[in-house]
């Protein structure tokens, strides 16, 4: 059974949405913690760490 973690930044009631992640064999697995059974996806670990990385810096455009 994969175990998906949302970060422990992420608050409580209407403000805790965000996205949950998963260590897969071989890559990292991300999806929306307010969907859970909808789509999901998976990066290579390197992928993943740049990904996390543009998002602590700020580098994404918002939604």
């Amino acid at each position: 059974m994969t175990e998906w973690r949302k970060s422990s930044r992420s608050g409580t009631g209407s403000q805790s949405d965000c996205v949950e992640m998963a260590t897969l064999p071989g890559a990292v697995g991300i999806r929306d913690s307010k969907n859970p059974d909808g789509p999901r996806f998976a990066l290579s670990a390197s992928a993943a760490h740049a990904f996390l990385t543009r998002i602590k810096r700020g580098d994404l455009p918002k939604a």
